[in-house]
């Protein structure tokens, strides 16, 4: 019997032997293959690239993985409990795997053998690390080896902390949400350290299988869950009986954040930056980087921009009456579900969708669009209110087949059905004005003249209606706002403000082609000064004085403001019928603003890495001695300025002074109202496409045009006077307002001379009609009267010719009108 016992035991011992052998065989081989675990000091995953206006407000986020990288000492200890409570209690004890934990998992799954349930697995937070870093998804007993081996030497190679901050990093929330801190934002729109024990537990049960926990779909189902997490914390010692039964009694609270652009106002920018970055980085910087852009936009001047602009175009529309509604809907049953699926404008929040239920000779009654819950139904309520005739006065001009048609009732112009925009009237709960989107478009742009910081930018009337950024992406005529950049060459060249231009017809031949242009009124008005002639924006004048110094010189001045980067030497182009944009129609006033310097204009103040190094600054100035170690009585150190000077600082201020006269008694004078320091110019192109106006202080630059995206004529007398003037004077009322009035400074040398303004000689005493204007050294006001464009014999100096290739842009407008 001995001799049997010890014949089994050897053979047991032998099979044990062979088995523990093959095992050996087996995991040797497996870990032949093992991915190289030490990549995890390296760990770069996605991270979230946010942009931030120039206060620091969160204005969008750009992430393939919605993820914020935090270090293990930035996640609370409630936050980390919550999670060691729903996945691995014993982490900070165990060697990587948790035998208990995985003697529990073996009996379970025995006990389910063959009754089609899924195994329960008994993986540790290093477990998961392993996988999610280095191994797939697979659910077969060799992944779970590897995923075990790899726990082990993890362990033995990082600390509990790091493995643990890799884990709540790493892991997928739902939602597009990765790692803890994207989702608290996600989820809560909350930081980590802000999350209460109800939510932290939350976040814990969703590792687990996010769909199966939805806050909407599944909202028992995660309540179950993330109760459960609370118990165990409570088990664990990590919160008291109380705080946990107080948690549990808490609802899920889940408040979803929306993704994409979150400054209001700022889509428009947003966007532009968001060009700008890929194209200097590439997609995968943004989306992947975690870059920290910050950008010059000022939130409460984007606001201003947006309100005077929007004001504008809704103004001039509503003058041409009432184009129709948005759609038609059945309202024969529960009106609510077909008009929450019309689109409308979010980023128009003052306005909501209505459907009309009824309309008569009184008004309007309207039902209120009904709003979506986080979940995304739509609440129960449906809310009415009304439209009164008085509130809807412009619509009863409104198109009948194209034609316009006065009604004389609302019910003339909308019936049960249609879908409309309504604003709501201030202080009044029910009673609504009716509202359509503009057709008539436009782009504005605000920058300080001195570094080229975009304030704000305006794209249109609405980013949700049209993407397209007509600040920077619309080719326009600028018209007369053109003509500074032609005075500046004329002042920078041997001209002053007293020379004096012949204001009479003028006809250039060219071939087969006669070209006579005219100006915006039709009259002329003889021989006036340079002054005269861009204060009421003098066509015959402008022409006479291009043609007087050459084209060519007009042609440099305007490319070396960056108005153009090729333009044709014609004398069209000299009345800006060639095509540039608002930015750099801004930019280019930017020079005469701050004293002839170039600048380059920029969305962008900084661009951070995700570990805070900086890798793009915009102010390029040099400061010789900023960073001294010690104060040595040395003076302060000085930022050196290396801008290009592109205009003579002397020609800056005469033409500024010049274009201060547009705004006390020229095309711009309804802006004299502000009784501020402004100078500007308007335009208006022919037939009058768009209307222009460009404006500035000695520290604030604003441009834009108003226009139709496919051009056509405003109607008879619009101009850049009285259209555009307006929108930058509601805009200037508001941005200056508080701020001191600041003169423009005169250069130092400079001479101020009282002249005629007729003949541009100096004034007699006493002379009602003088005015001081400034000269250069060596330079006054002449001593024999002289008219530029006035042939030897008094003629009015018609002629000169086009060369042939200049027909074309004859035939193409012919310029600035106003």
């Amino acid at each position: 019997m001995i001799r049997l016992i010890g014949y089994f035991f050897g053979i047991g011992t032998t099979l044990a032997l062979l088995v523990a052998a093959g095992l050996a065989i087996y995991i040797s081989q497996l870990t032949k293959d093992l991915p190289d675990y030490e990549v995890l000091a390296k760990y770069e995953p996605p991270v979230t690239t946010r942009i931030h206006a120039s206060d620091g407000a969160l204005m969008a986020e750009y992430a393939r993985e919605r993820r914020l990288y935090l270090p293990i000492q930035a996640i609370p200890d409630r936050v980390k409990a919550a999670f060691m409570s729903a996945e691995d209690k014993n982490f900070y004890n165990h060697p990587g795997i948790d035998i208990t934990g995985l003697g529990r998992a073996i009996v379970v799954n025995l006990q389910n053998f063959g009754s089609g349930r899924r195994q329960v697995g008994a993986s540790t937070i290093t477990q998961q690390v392993a996988k999610n870093f280095l191994l797939s998804s697979d659910q077969t007993y060799e992944r779970k080896i590897k995923e075990m081996i790899l726990a082990f030497r993890i362990e033995q190679a990082y600390s509990k902390d790091r493995i643990l901050e890799l884990y709540l990093n790493e892991i997928f929330f739902g939602f597009g949400a990765y790692g803890v801190a994207g989702a608290a934002l996600t989820y809560f729109d909350k930081s980590v350290n802000e999350l209460t024990v109800a939510e932290a537990a939350y976040l814990a049960s969703l590792p687990k299988g996010p769909n199966n926990y939805h806050p909407f779909k599944h909202a028992d189902r995660a309540l179950e869950r993330r109760n459960w997490v609370i118990d165990q914390m409570v088990e664990n010692g990590y919160v008291t009986r109380e705080e946990g039964d107080k948690a549990k009694a808490e609802p899920l609270g889940v408040t979803p954040r929306r993704n994409g652009s979150y400054l209001f106002a700022g889509e428009y920018f947003t966007e532009e930056v968001r060009r700008q970055i890929i194209a200097r980085y590439g997609e995968n910087a943004l989306y992947e980087g975690g870059l920290s852009v910050r950008t010059t936009l000022d939130p409460k001047i984007q606001l201003i921009a947006r309100k005077s602009l929007q004001s504008g175009l809704l103004k001039y529309d509503m003058l041409r009456g009432y184009r129709g509604p948005v759609t038609h809907i059945d309202v024969s049953g529960d009106w609510g579900v077909p008009l929450g699926n019309v689109k409308g404008l979010e980023d128009v929040p003052e306005w909501s969708l209505a459907v009309v239920l009824d309309s008569s000779a009184d008004g309007l009654t309207i039902g209120l669009q009904p709003t979506r819950q986080a979940s995304g139904d739509l609440v129960k309520e449906r809310v009415q209110g009304t439209v009164s005739k008085d509130d809807m006065g412009f619509a009863m001009r409104h198109f009948v087949n194209g034609k316009s048609v006065r009604a004389k009732s609302p019910a003339e112009v909308l019936e049960p059905g249609d879908v409309v925009f309504v604003q709501k009237n201030d202080g009044s709960d029910n009673t609504y004005m009716l509202r359509q989107v503009p057709e008539v478009e436009g782009g504005l742009v605000a920058m300080d003249p001195h570094t080229g910081r975009v304030l704000a930018m305006v794209g249109g009337f609405s980013y949700a209606q049209s993407e397209f950024n007509r600040a920077t992406q619309a080719m326009r005529q600028p018209g007369s706002s053109f003509k500074p950049i032609v005075y500046s060459a004329a002042l920078d060249n041997g001209y002053t403000p007293a020379s004096v231009i012949m204001d009479g017809p003028i006809t250039i031949q060219s071939g087969n082609t006669t070209w006579t242009p005219k100006n915006y009124d039709g009259t002329v008005a003889g021989p006036a000064t340079l002054r005269s002639g861009i204060e009421k924006s003098r066509n015959l004048m402008t022409v006479r004085l291009a043609n007087d110094m050459g084209m060519k010189l007009v042609v440099e001045y305007a490319e070396r403001f960056g108005v153009y980067d090729h333009l044709a030497p014609y004398l069209p182009m000299a009345l800006g019928s060639g095509e540039t944009t608002v930015m750099r129609m801004v930019s280019a006033y930017s020079i005469m603003a701050n004293g002839g310097k170039s600048i380059k204009p920029s969305l962008i103040d900084r661009i951070q890495d995700r570990y805070g190094k900086t890798v793009f600054k915009q102010d390029e100035r040099g400061c010789e001695g900023c960073n001294a170690t010690e104060w040595k009585n040395q003076p302060e150190p000085e930022l050196v300025d290396n801008s290009e000077q592109v205009l003579d600082p002397m020609t800056a201020y005469q033409i500024t002074s010049m274009m201060e006269g547009v705004v006390q008694r020229g095309t711009g004078a309804t802006i004299n109202e502000l009784g501020r320091h402004i100078a500007g110019k308007t335009g208006t192109t022919n037939d009058e496409k768009d209307a222009w106006f460009i404006g500035f202080t000695p520290n604030l630059v604003v441009g834009l045009y108003m226009g139709y995206d496919t051009p056509r004529g405003l109607g008879h007398g619009a101009t850049g006077g009285g259209l555009a003037a307006p929108i930058f004077k509601d805009f200037m009322r508001v941005a200056l307002d508080g701020k001191p009035n600041t003169d423009f400074q005169v250069p130092d040398g400079m001479k101020l001379i009282a002249i005629n303004r007729k003949t541009g000689m100096r004034a007699a005493e006493g002379d009602p009609n003088t005015i001081i204007e400034a000269f250069k050294p060596g330079t006054g006001p002449a001593d024999s009267y002289w008219v530029i464009g006035m042939g030897a014999d008094g003629s009015n100096g018609s002629g000169g010719a086009l060369s042939p290739q200049a027909n074309q842009a004859i035939q193409d407008g012919g310029g600035g009108l106003y």
